[in-house]
């Protein structure tokens, strides 16, 4: 093996052959980031500068460091150009079993550890395995050859710590240098102190990024009496991570206050804020909401990738019988169009990528929300403030003499939003919106409630879409089995499908994937109005009844289109059962 492959010509499967003499090794892996689309040229160009005042901190670490690319990115990436093996933490042995001693500080600072020694090789996990000079050092200290392997920074510190240290977590560490002081702290300077050590900031920067590596969507920080209980949610499911002692709750939780912006000295009220930060590569915005609790204040912060958000009616979980009548609601030139479903079930997804499909140059389209989750290009997003007197209603009363085409407003809260809404519709203009009920039906009768008259509603409703979250089966790994002959006349599959045998798919978890789901995608049902439901409605039928005759004309329930998802493969029976409680 090469002591420098930085100046070996390198092969890579896209790139052809790249010669050393014009770049070193280092410009090449950024140029190689860049031409993968694993970091933007603007970032690079932004670290190229950084890096010229930052003395003795090489290109590639502060981009790391910076949040500006992603480690395992770089990591990828240096598997791809050099070829070494990418091993992942749980490839680590237990032990090392390495005679070699090489000082803990410098391998810390040097990003690398060796994990095990044969009588002609050593072999070793780095961090950056085209450092010349670090190569020859590790050599002339082990005096063999090496064998090395590529490694994240995380993994490769908890690797040092775990062979040569005190064998506690990447957490652990920064726990160490906590200052000892917990519970009620009421001076405000103190607090503000406290969040501003070195490692309470990294404590709360570890605990962000793990949440982004795991794809969890919510972050719960919720102080108990005896203990800090710190949980990510995993596809809709809450999972306990390692958490620091309760001796840190204060100041985690002031550190988060302070980058949101909010109010530290007042901990009886709740407070809403926001976070923008770059973890791991990824502009992410992070709305954080705090509420007092008895032993302090939990805090949850929604995890936005901007980046990572996709638009697409398939990806979302549209199928032809679903996405059909959808869009043709869609494409109607005025009336209302109601998403519904409990919070959480995807509703503003889903009326997102409705208005990215609106949003034309011959369109004016405003919207009205309560948070502004993502910002859309060429639509005028109008973030909602009720202390100031900015909600719903007193927004679209401004918004209908701005001239739209297509109004969208977070949510019908009540009749006065709801009067507006229906005027708009009745004017010309095409109106989106979500409501809180469990099915398409259910959101006829729940305005009816609202004090919507029934003739106003039938003139205005075109269509009505419900939709909960189901977890997706992770493809790489799930297990195929028959279903019995009586659980198919029972679920009456053959309705749904004309295939002799039906099979269905349940999760098969595995170290990379404990769970066996990966990702979300809704079920959903689209509730035409016809002039048999209208006349229905006008009689004052029931949400049952008005199902019942939807059905009827052909329109397929959640159950039966999270049932076709489970013929497909894509997610599993218990997984539909559990949230379309049929």
């Amino acid at each position: 093996m090469s002591e420098n492959p930085a100046k070996e010509k390198v092969t890579t499967e896209n790139e052809g052959v790249l010669t050393a003499p014009e770049l070193n090794f280092e410009q090449k892996l950024c140029q190689y980031l860049v031409d993968q689309a694993r970091i933007k040229d603007e970032d690079l160009q932004r670290g190229l500068r950084l890096n010229k005042e930052s003395f003795g901190v090489s290109l590639v670490p502060l981009l790391v460091r910076l949040g500006l690319a992603s480690e395992r990115d770089v990591a990828q990436s240096l598997h791809e150009l050099l070829g070494y093996p990418l091993i992942n933490d749980k490839d680590f042995p237990e032990t090392s079993s390495v005679d070699v001693e090489f000082p803990i500080r410098y391998m810390r600072e040097s990003q690398f550890v060796p994990i095990s020694e044969s009588d002609e090789a050593l072999t070793v996990v780095m961090v950056y395995p085209y450092e010349d000079y670090l190569i020859k050092a590790i050599k002339m200290v082990a005096q063999k050859e090496l064998k090395i392997h590529i490694g994240l920074p995380s993994d490769v510190e908890n690797a040092i710590e775990r062979y040569y240290g005190g064998g506690k977590s990447a957490m652990g560490q920064l726990v160490e240098g906590l200052s000892n002081e917990g519970g009620e702290i009421e001076d405000v300077e103190h607090l503000k102190d406290l969040a501003s050590e070195a490692p309470v900031i990294r404590l709360v920067n570890m605990i962000m990024q793990r949440a982004v590596e795991s794809r969890a969507s919510d972050i719960h920080i919720e102080p108990f009496e005896n203990r800090l209980k710190v949980r990510y949610r995993l596809d809709g499911v809450l999972h306990e991570v390692e958490s620091p002692p309760a001796r840190s709750t204060a100041a985690v939780i002031s550190r988060i206050k302070i980058m949101s912006k909010l109010n530290i000295a007042e901990r009886r009220l709740p407070q809403d804020g926001r976070i923008q930060l770059r973890v791991q590569g990824k502009e992410l915005d992070l709305r954080v909401s705090t509420v007092p609790t008895s032993y302090g204040e939990s805090v949850v912060m929604r995890i936005l990738d901007r980046e990572s958000i996709v638009f697409d009616f398939n990806q979302l979980g549209f199928r032809k019988h679903t996405l059909d009548p959808f869009l043709k609601v869609l494409e109607m030139p005025h009336g209302i169009l109601l998403v519904t479903g409990p919070t959480g079930s995807g509703k503003t997804t889903t009326l997102y990528t409705a208005l990215q499909r609106l949003n034309t140059e011959d369109r004016k389209i405003i919207t009205v929300e309560d948070p502004v989750e993502y910002q859309l290009t060429g639509i005028n997003q109008i973030q909602a403030k009720a202390s100031i007197g900015l909600d719903f209603s007193s927004a679209l009363r401004a918004i209908v003499r701005q001239d739209p085409d297509i109004i969208m407003i977070g949510e019908m809260r009540d009749l006065e939003t709801a009067k507006i809404a229906i005027q708009s519709a009745l004017t010309g203009h095409l109106v989106l919106s979500t409501i809180h009920t469990n099915s398409a039906a259910g959101g006829i009768t729940r305005m009816i409630d609202m004090g919507v008259e029934d003739y106003l509603l039938t003139s205005t409703v075109n269509g009505l879409l419900a939709q909960r979250l189901v977890r997706k089966l992770d493809q790489t790994s799930m297990e195929k089995y028959q279903v019995m002959p009586e659980m198919i006349e029972e679920l009456k599959l053959n309705k749904l499908s004309d295939a002799k045998e039906f099979h269905f798919y349940r999760p098969r978890p595995s170290e990379e994937n404990p769970t066996g789901y990966k990702g979300r995608m809704s079920i959903l049902e689209c509730l035409t109005m016809t002039e048999e439901l209208r006349r229905m409605v006008m009689k004052g039928a029931t949400a049952g009844d008005l199902q019942k005759q939807a059905e009827a004309e052909g329109m397929l329930n959640m159950y039966q289109d999270g049932l076709m998802k489970c013929i497909a493969g894509e997610t599993s029976f218990e997984e539909v059962i559990r949230v379309s409680h049929e």
